[in-house]
């Protein structure tokens, strides 16, 4: 598992009130849809007095929702380049497990301010929503490091067309979200059930051989 310090807390008081909103939406998105919760209850839920404040920080809630993106991958920017140069240095960066390990498992490390994988809940609804057919485009800012992951695996991946491999790994993104969703119901496992890390390790390997696969040609 990759090594994420302090991860930020809802009700922790050293976070200001706009990203206390990020991640109070975030929760409440994952439960409630994206679009099935008001902007009126995320400011009363994150402690904001003024009703509107979601509008005046995010302008609305396309907005807010790019921003709990945005943010989330800002914060798996370090493990992502950590991954990158270990991988740099041990020669790995066309190999397909390791590239999608630095895709996928930062991720492991964004619990929210109640210990739950709430990210999941919403990033799966986030990408119900992504129309691109670009590789690698899920809106949101620019971040160098998952990019760059993006160029080489997009290089990796050369042989297949450009629409095919997006979806992939939009389909790949589900697989992964949906252990990570069940993580904790792997806490009260039976003796003999295999481990969240036996899982994680199975469906990473999935997930590489589902993404790489060559396509077959069709009549």
């Amino acid at each position: 598992m990759t090594d994420l310090a302090d991860p930020v807390v809802q009700d922790s008081p050293e976070i200001d009130g706009k990203t206390r909103m990020i991640l109070v939406a975030e929760a409440l998105f994952a439960e409630g849809g994206i679009n099935g919760v008001s902007m009126r209850e995320i400011a009363s839920k994150a402690g904001q007095g003024n009703h509107f404040a979601v509008q005046y920080h995010f302008g609305s809630r396309e907005g807010l929702v790019e921003a709990i993106f945005d943010y989330r991958m800002e914060q798996m920017e370090p493990i992502r380049a950590r991954m990158l140069a270990a991988a740099e240095a041990k020669g790995r960066l066309m190999d397909a497990r390791a590239l999608l390990d630095m895709v996928y498992l930062p991720q492991l490390e964004l619990p929210d301010g109640e210990g739950h994988h709430s990210y999941a809940g919403f990033l799966s609804q986030y990408l119900m929503r992504s129309r691109s057919h670009r590789f690698g485009d899920f809106g949101g800012a620019s971040h160098p490091h998952l990019a760059r992951i993006f160029d080489l695996l997009r290089a990796r991946l050369s042989y297949l067309p450009e629409d095919v491999a997006q979806r992939r790994l939009v389909t790949a993104s589900f697989m992964f979200l949906a252990i990570l969703a069940r993580y904790e119901t792997f806490e009260t496992r039976a003796p003999g059930e295999e481990s969240f890390e036996a899982a994680l390790d199975d469906t990473i390997d999935q997930i590489v051989a589902c993404v790489c696969a060559p396509l077959r040609l069709r009549d």
